[in-house]
Parts: C-alpha cells; sequence; structure tokens
C-alpha cells in the first residue's frame, strides 16, 4: 500500500523518512530550548505554502509578531500562512487577578478551544503546526484531563484532513511521554556543545533511517545531513584497470590500480603521495574523466602552482571540468556533512575518482567520532558507486622502523602503496613499493621514483639493496646470497 507523502520542506530530512511525513497524521518534534523545532515547522508549513495547501500556525507561547520576523530573518515568506495567536499577551498578568471560583486553567480552556474550532473550519489547512503541545498542558488541572483533551484534539484536526506536527519542549522536569504514545512519530532535536543532531525514534507506517544525523541551523533554515547508508545505494560498473599513464609505475602495480576499489598513498612528509594520486587524475582526464580532491591541509593555489610544476597540468583540468578541488576546512563540517558533499558530487557530477588528502585532516573533522567506521562507510559507499578512492596518509617516521599507517585503517584498503625515503652513499633518495594489493599480484621488489619538472620517474627494481624498509639500505653484490 502507498500511502501519501508530504514534504518536510527539508531535503535531507525527507530521505530520512523515505519521502517525508504520511499525510494525514500527528507527528511530535521534541528537544530544549533552541534546538529548532519552530524553524522546523516553517519549513513544514512553507513547503505547503508553495504546494497551494492552506497550512495553519497555532502558537500557544510565543507572539506571532516575532515569530514572523524571525522566520523572516531565515528567508521564510510567512505572509500565505495563517497564524492563530493564543499566546498570553500583557492584559494577562492583570486579568489574572479576578478569577475566584474557577482556576485560570478553567477559564482560559473553553475560549482558546473555541478559537482553534473556528480556524480550522473556516481555513480547512492540510497542514497544522501546534507551537508548542507544553503550552496546552497548562490549560488542564491534571494528565489525565491533558491526555484526554490532547487526544480529542489531535483527534479532531486528523478527521478535518490536516497532517499535524506538534512541538514540546521535553526536559527532565517536564516529561513529554505521554505525548510521544499520542503521535504518530517522534522526532527529537538535540543540541550539544559538539554540534547539532536529529534522530527518529518512531514512525508508524513506514521505514526510517535510524541513528543520529548532522542538522545545521542556517541563514537559509535548517539542513539536515543523513547518516550515509551504503546498502542502499549502489551503481553496476565495470572492474577494471586503471593506468597511471606511468608504463614502470603501472609495471609495479601489474597494470595498475582497479576501478571501485580503495588505494591507500602512505609515506612520510614531503615524499610525493598526493602527486602521485594527482597523476592518476591527469590520466583520467585524459579517458575524458572527473576527479575530486578533498584537500583538508592544502590550498587550491598552492596545490596548482606546485603540480603544474612537475608537469600536472592542474589548472587546465579544473577549466575542462575534469578535476574539482575542494578545500575543507575541517573544525566546520561534520563527517555526515562531509559524506554528503561527496554523495552530491559523485551522484550529481558523475565523478570516477575521489582523493582525500589526507587522512590526517579527515580525522580532525571525526570531531571525536571513530575514524575507522566512518571512513569505512564513506569508502563502501565509493566503491559501490564505481568510483575509485586514493587515501594519502602521512606516517610520522622519515626513516627507521616501517608502519604502513598509525591509524589503524589498512584493513579498509584493497591496494597499499607506500614511498619511503632512503639514505644512500650520504644522499637523500626516494623509493616506491606495492605493500597489497587484494585483486591482483604486484611487483614484489622496489623501485626508486623522482619527481622531477618533466613528471614522476621510475627506475629499474632496486634488486640489489636490502633493508629498504629500515631507510638505511645496503647494498648487496649480485652474487651475495647472504639473507
Amino acid at each position: 500500500m502507498n500511502l501519501a507523502r508530504l514534504s518536510t520542506g527539508i531535503i535531507g530530512f525527507d530521505e530520512i523518512l523515505n519521502g517525508g511525513f504520511i499525510s494525514k497524521r500527528a507527528y511530535l518534534v521534541r528537544g530544549g530550548p533552541g534546538c529548532g523545532k519552530t524553524i522546523l515547522g516553517l519549513h513544514f508549513l512553507s513547503a505547503g505554502i508553495s504546494n497551494s495547501e492552506p497550512s495553519l500556525y497555532i502558537s500557544l507561547g510565543e507572539p506571532v509578531e516575532q515569530i514572523k520576523t524571525n522566520g523572516a530573518m531565515l528567508g521564510f515568506d510567512t505572509k500565505a500562512i495563517t497564524f492563530l495567536d493564543l499566546s498570553p499577551s500583557a492584559d494577562f498578568f492583570t486579568e489574572v487577578q479576578t478569577y475566584d471560583i474557577f482556576s485560570p486553567a478553567e477559564v482560559e480552556r473553553e475560549p482558546t478551544t473555541q478559537r482553534i474550532i473556528e480556524s480550522v473550519e473556516s481555513l480547512k489547512p492540510k497542514r497544522v503546526l501546534i507551537d508548542s503541545m507544553t503550552q496546552f498542558r497548562y490549560l488542564c488541572t491534571d494528565d489525565f484531563q491533558f491526555r484526554k483533551q490532547v487526544l480529542s484534539f489531535i483527534r479532531f484536526l486528523l478527521n478535518a484532513d490536516a497532517t499535524v506536527v506538534f512541538t514540546s519542549e521535553s526536559s527532565a522536569e517536564a516529561p513529554d511521554d505521554d505525548l510521544q504514545f499520542i503521535s504518530d512519530g517522534v522526532i527529537h532535536l538535540h543540541n550539544s556543545l559538539e554540534g547539532r543532531n536529529i534522530s527518529i525514534t518512531k514512525f508508524r507506517g513506514s521505514d526510517f533511517i535510524a541513528g543520529l544525523h548532522s542538522l545545521r541551523v542556517t541563514s537559509q533554515g535548517i539542513k539536515v545531513a543523513p547518516k550515509l547508508q551504503t546498502k542502499l545505494l549502489k551503481q553496476e560498473f565495470i572492474l577494471e584497470n586503471i593506468s597511471s599513464g606511468i608504463p614502470e609505475l603501472d609495471e609495479l602495480l601489474h597494470g595498475g590500480i582497479e576501478r571501485g576499489t580503495v588505494t591507500i598513498l602512505t609515506g612520510p612528509t614531503g615524499v610525493g603521495k598526493t602527486t602521485l594520486g594527482l597523476q592518476f587524475m591527469k590520466e583520467a582526464a585524459g579517458r575524458g574523466e572527473r576527479s575530486v580532491i578533498y584537500t583538508f591541509e592544502e590550498g587550491e593555489e598552492t596545490l596548482v602552482a606546485r603540480s603544474q610544476a612537475v608537469n600536472i597540468p592542474i589548472h587546465a583540468m579544473i577549466t575542462n571540468g575534469n578535476l574539482s578541488v575542494v578545500r575543507v576546512e575541517p573544525l566546520h563540517l561534520t563527517h555526515d556533512e562531509f559524506a554528503n558533499q561527496v554523495r552530491h558530487e559523485v551522484e550529481e557530477n558523475k565523478t570516477r575518482i575521489v582523493m582525500i588528502d589526507s587522512v590526517a585532516g579527515y580525522r580532525l573533522a571525526m570531531s571525536g567520532a571513530d575514524l575507522a567506521s566512518h571512513l569505512h562507510a564513506l569508502c563502501k559507499y565509493l566503491q559501490n558507486m564505481g568510483a575509485t578512492v586514493i587515501l594519502v596518509n602521512e606516517t610520522e617516521n622519515i626513516t627507521g622502523d616501517f608502519r604502513a599507517t598509525e591509524l589503524g585503517i589498512s584493513y579498509i584498503a584493497d591496494n597499499i602503496i607506500f614511498l619511503r625515503y632512503l639514505e644512500i652513499y650520504g644522499e637523500m633518495q626516494k623509493a616506491i613499493g606495492v605493500l597489497k594489493k587484494r585483486l591482483s599480484n604486484f611487483e614484489k621488489t622496489l623501485r626508486e621514483i623522482e619527481i622531477t619538472r618533466y613528471g614522476i620517474k621510475l627506475g629499474k627494481p632496486l634488486v640489489n639493496l636490502r633493508k629498504i624498509l629500515s631507510g638505511t639500505p645496503e647494498w648487496v653484490e649480485k652474487n651475495d646470497n647472504t639473507k
């Protein structure tokens, strides 16, 4: 059975709800002060106005003029929304003193209810926002009366063919468990020093994406970045070798790296990892394919300048649309937001190679979250979409004991290519080798690598050296069989 859906007005939130709210049902949006409950409600009503659906905002706490002013600052056009202002006026403070026989709740409830009935019957709204239902609690003398009144209220609105969103100012001092039972869906807004999140714990009649999802309040309202769902996103592709354009490097890799795989380029600072990754992108541009590099440390101007200096025409690649260089500020972006940025690049622009430079910068964007699990999810998604992933990993040791990575991410890689500094006869040189290649064999020896103004050059296999991985190799004569 296909149930009619209503957009929430927030694209990422609609994705979490598998298309939006189910029509003619009631949903609770709960959270502490400043979480964005009212903004979410304005998105919901504005989406209805865009679809020519009469929309009603029932305000029980905040004055309507203040809501309109705040909404306009976020870009909402509130002129077409009908507002019913039931918030206490300034006169209430003096009038409440005249109550003698009846309590304020008993006196206020009947006219409040009557005004709601009249507004609904005259407007016949398709969308209703009640902000907040917590205020309605104070119009009832006890919890039983409140639950009975709210059930009746919600049923009245649903019988009028409206879809209802109501907010709750949840806290430990004022629990709203009864409202959670009454509603068809429960949306939680979280606000902490680490950032904002949104989650769903109840959604009758439909599946949804569980877990915490990043939420950001911007000058255009709310933006939601759904948690990456690797199993649901997949695209058919041909598993083929991707050439580097350098015969010796392709020989080292037995043909290149495979499409849809994850390659870690690892080594100490300045050894040429980023340049090596760009070499694969340069070759891809020659095939008319698009690549993207997310740089967490280096600016675009610096990257362009030094790439041009080693015969990688990065400026032309960018101009022709074969390459995008995206500077990422890790402290300003959550892992969900970054993953959604990558998704847009791959799904909208058909990008075939994605390079993250570097893993250390990406780790900083995790804000204490588990690096391996988030990186695993991102790489798995890219693999499912047929994109080739290049991860640039920097090791701390210039020479000495060899370690592929220091972050526990080696298992993610299908290929591990390492670059190494060597001290030979008092001169610093570089070597390249393959540590892992999941889908094919590879050359077991190392080769000297040099980055010149003509590009990357690889030498013959270094068969006469031993202890290369230590960084201080020793020459071995061809007839020397010493182990």
